[in-house]
């Protein structure tokens, strides 16, 4: 069953799922953050590092499988898949939303 989502999600998991660390970053404000793996990765450019490095790191898929929204916030839980350790996971992912893009983003 689809997770209904805002745009902006839609094209994150999109992104993530291409490969392609620009498009990841583009989904971002200009001073969006990524807290991912203990640390906090701030702007669209070390955004782009963060997604490139990631995707060099490791091969995955996401596949959103719930999403609750509240006033400052959508928590997506989505399954990853791919040659990680630990994998599969199920992750929270932590979306908070300005003007029709990703404000910050927690993954945990």
């Amino acid at each position: 069953m689809p997770v209904n989502l805002p745009d902006a999600l839609i094209e994150y998991f999109a992104a993530a799922n291409s490969d392609d660390a620009a498009r990841v970053a583009a989904c971002f404000t200009s001073d969006g953050v990524v807290h991912d793996e203990r640390r906090d990765i701030r702007g669209q450019a070390a955004i782009r590092a963060w997604a490139a490095e990631t995707q060099r790191k490791y091969r995955y898929h996401i596949q959103a499988m719930a999403a609750q929204a509240t006033a400052d916030q959508t928590i997506v839980t989505a399954h990853l898949t791919g040659d990680f350790p630990g994998s599969p996971i199920d992750l929270n992912y932590r979306f908070k939303l300005a003007d029709s893009k990703i404000a910050s983003l927690k993954i945990g």
